[in-house]
C-alpha cells in the first residue's frame, strides 16, 4: 500500500512538511518540538479537509429531514423489501439528496489519512528519521511494549486521553448521528449498538503502534469531535427540495 505511487510521493511531502515544522518549533520547543510537529501537522491535513467535514454534515441534517418519511415508508412497506427499496430512493430523490451524501466525505479523505498514519509509523521505503526523536525520553518511533516500564509516563497518559476522547466520539458524534437516521430493524440495532463503540479501538491501536501514530491518532480524533460538534451548530441544514432551510 505504502509502495504505491500516490501513497508514497503524499508520504514524502509531509515527510518534508514535518521536518520543516520540527525545525520552526525547536528554538521555542526544544526536545517537544517533534512531538509537536505531529500534532501541527495533523491539525494542518484537518483544516484542508474541514470542507468534507462540512459536506458530512449538510449530510447528516438532510437524512434528519427525511427520516419522517423514511420511517413511514419502512412501516408500510416493512413486508415488502423490493417496494420499501423504491420508495426509499424515491425519497432521497425528491429531497434531492443520496444515502451516500455521508459516506462520500469519509471516503475521499481515507487516501490523506493512509498516508499521514504511513508517515507516523515509519511505512515506506524511507521511514522519517524524525522519528528518532523523543518525548519525555521515548522515541517517537518506539511502541509502549519497546519502550517497556520507561514509557508508562508517556503511553499511560497518551491512553487515558485516547479513552476520554472515544467516549467523547461515541457520546457527541457517533450516537447524535445515528439518532438522525430512521430506526433501524431490531436485528440491525444490535450491530449498531456494537459499532458505536468503534472509537475505542484507538486506545488498542495506540498501545501496539509508535508513539508518534499515538498522537496522530488522540489529536485527529480529538479534532473530529470538536469538528462535528461545532459543524452541527454553525453550519444550516441544506434546503431541500419542496422544504425551507432549518437547523
Amino acid at each position: 500500500m505504502y509502495s504505491f505511487w500516490p501513497v508514497s510521493a503524499a508520504m514524502s511531502l509531509l515527510t518534508a512538511v514535518l521536518t520543516a515544522l520540527t525545525d520552526a518549533l525547536t528554538p521555542v520547543a526544544g526536545g517537544t518540538a517533534a512531538a509537536l510537529a505531529v500534532v501541527a501537522l495533523t491539525v494542518a491535513v484537518r483544516l484542508l479537509l474541514l470542507p468534507l467535514g462540512v459536506a458530512q454534515v449538510r449530510a447528516e441534517k438532510a437524512r434528519a429531514r427525511i427520516a419522517p418519511r423514511l420511517a413511514e415508508a419502512a412501516a408500510r412497506y416493512r413486508n415488502t423489501p423490493e417496494k420499501l427499496a423504491a420508495e426509499q430512493m424515491k425519497v432521497y430523490s425528491e429531497a434531492g439528496t443520496s444515502p451516500l451524501a455521508g459516506c462520500l466525505p469519509s471516503l475521499a479523505q481515507i487516501p490523506v489519512v493512509i498516508a499521514l498514519y504511513g508517515v507516523f509509523i515509519g511505512a515506506g521505503e524511507a521511514p522519517t528519521p524524525l522519528l528518532e526523536h523523543a518525548l519525555a525520553g521515548v522515541e517517537l518511533g518506539a511502541t509502549a511494549a519497546a519502550a517497556g516500564g520507561a514509557g508508562a509516563p508517556v503511553f499511560v497518559p497518551l491512553l487515558a486521553l485516547l479513552a476520554a476522547v472515544a467516549w467523547a466520539s461515541r457520546r457527541y458524534v457517533l450516537l447524535p448521528a445515528s439518532a438522525a437516521n430512521p430506526a433501524p430493524a431490531p436485528e440491525q440495532a444490535g450491530i449498531l449498538r456494537v459499532m458505536s463503540y468503534m472509537p475505542y479501538t484507538t486506545v488498542l491501536f495506540a498501545a501496539f503502534v509508535p508513539l508518534a501514530a499515538g498522537l496522530y491518532l488522540l489529536a485527529s480524533t480529538a479534532w473530529t469531535v470538536g469538528e462535528r460538534v461545532l459543524l452541527r451548530r454553525v453550519v444550516p441544514a441544506p434546503v431541500l427540495r419542496g422544504g425551507s432551510s432549518r437547523r
